[in-house]
């Protein structure tokens, strides 16, 4: 019986992926634990991720944008622009981490996470805040990063930055 050495064997099977690859294979990235590839934007708090199999919506926590699409509600001032700020940060094919806090769905059975861009560790729902796209939102038991979102906000909010320019009733 012929022995493969270590090395020999990863490039055995990084030939095979590339392989794969070039024959129609699957060209997801390789997920690593708690991540997720973005399938599209809702609205500027909420995504669709594809994780574990299936497609999931995703509430960022902490956070709360002006409405766009709740059929109840007209679309709120600032509420397209941040959800363009959201796709301008969460293009479809984004691989993100998501990361959960106490509670791990809402009541419309939306995840509840804080989302990372894997690229680079940006992370998303405080660059929403930072950005002036987003009011806070604190719901406990969910308060992980409160400090962060709270002086974000304040900040954004000092600088006129984003809804805090444009919108007289903006908290």
């Amino acid at each position: 019986m012929r022995r493969i050495s270590l090395i020999g064997l990863i490039g055995l099977v990084a030939a095979g992926a590339l392989l794969c690859a070039a024959c129609g294979g699957s060209s997801s990235p390789a997920l690593g634990p708690g991540e997720a590839v973005v399938t599209r934007v809702v609205d500027g708090d909420t995504i669709v991720v594809h994780f574990g199999g299936r497609d999931e919506r995703v509430r960022l926590i902490g956070i709360d944008t002006p409405e766009t699409v709740d059929p109840r509600k007209p679309v709120q001032c600032f509420g397209k622009e941040a959800s363009a700020h959201t796709h301008e940060l969460l293009p479809a094919g984004t691989v993100v981490r998501l990361e959960r806090d106490v509670e791990a769905r809402d009541r419309f059975d939306r995840l509840l996470a804080y989302v990372y861009r894997v690229s680079d560790g940006l992370f998303v729902n405080l660059a929403l805040a930072s950005d002036g796209y987003a009011q806070m939102l604190t719901i406990p038991p969910n308060v992980a990063y409160v400090d962060e979102f709270r002086a974000a906000v304040t900040d954004a909010r000092r600088s006129g930055r984003g809804l805090w320019s444009s919108c007289a009733s903006s908290g």
